[in-house]
């Protein structure tokens, strides 16, 4: 039998430093944000030629004022013939009043055939596949309804976690995903990964998925209370996690494999996704027997 709570200490202090970092590095790098949460128009671009983000930026930087600082980014996939590489450019243009604005229809057209001809003076063929557009107020929208659909699941996750089980235990469940999404937001900003939607989309799934687990250990943790009365809480709760644990680690590690494996080999639309699941499954995981396990121990002790 592991001794998972004898452990625990060293897990929490892991923990600590994890969120400290996260948290440094959300406040003071920030996050690359995807078109979604920035505003402003994101320009697909493809170049019959092996080029890189430099080499787009500088091409593109004096057509006009909101080329200057325009985000560039290699938009990569195993269907492209490996003589043609694709760029998003990501803008802002503003209004005379200085707010952010879209393009219309013909300035679109007017976009594209600069940015072509700019490529043809270096003796490179290019063309504007398309144009992603959101306005700044959108974009505020979708920030706005981001964070309060994170929120209210938390909330309505310790509502059910409360009347399921008890109080203390959503206390601990809800530890433990605000552990799991600080650290997986922490990964997105450390390493310069896309926040989108789809990013969004992940973190609302991993808090689903760190549950289910969550509540397997804390439904045998109920299981032996009943049963084992006049055993420490510390040896209730070792027991309950060792014989989940195999339970645990199969559907970890086979959920893992499949979201490795599409981060690996999946195109940019799904990358945000499958690298906030890939970073997820595993602190989800671990939350479950080293944050809501702990809480609960914790509390019943006092």
């Amino acid at each position: 039998m592991i001794d998972f709570v004898g452990k625990k200490n060293v897990f929490i202090i892991l923990s600590i430093i994890l969120v400290a970092a996260s948290l440094v590095s959300i406040f003071t790098k920030g996050f690359y944000l995807g078109v979604e949460f920035l505003g402003g128009s994101e320009i697909i671009l493809s170049v019959n030629d092996v080029v890189d983000e430099a080499y787009v930026r500088n091409v593109i930087k004096n057509l006009a004022p909101e080329f200057e600082n325009a985000r560039v980014t290699q938009i990569r996939s195993i269907d492209d013939p490996k003589d043609i590489t694709k760029f998003s450019i990501v803008v802002s243009p503003l209004d005379e009043k200085g707010k952010l604005r879209v393009y219309s229809g013909e300035e679109k057209d007017m976009v594209s055939k600069k940015i072509v001809e700019a490529f043809k003076e270096k003796g490179k063929v290019a063309n504007v596949i398309g144009f992603n557009e959101t306005s700044g107020y959108a974009a505020k929208e979708i920030k706005n309804l981001t964070w309060k659909a994170v929120v209210f699941t938390l909330l309505a996750i310790l509502l059910y976690i409360t009347l399921r089980f008890q109080f203390v235990f959503g206390v601990g469940a809800i530890v433990a995903l605000i552990h799991d999404v600080i650290i997986t937001l922490g990964f997105f900003s450390f390493f310069n990964y896309e926040l989108n939607v789809a990013a969004i989309a992940a973190v609302l799934t991993l808090i689903g998925y760190s549950l289910n687990d969550t509540i397997v250990v804390y439904d045998r943790i109920r299981e032996n209370l009943k049963r084992a009365r006049g055993k420490s809480i510390e040896n209730i709760v070792n027991d309950s996690i060792n014989q989940v644990i195999k339970r645990t680690i199969n559907t970890s590690l086979t959920t893992f494999i499949v979201i490795f494996v599409l981060l690996l080999f999946s195109g940019n639309s799904i990358k945000p996704f499958a690298f906030g699941m890939t970073i997820g499954t595993v602190v989800g995981t671990y939350s479950s027997l080293y944050i809501a396990s702990p809480v609960v121990i914790k509390w019943i002790k006092r």
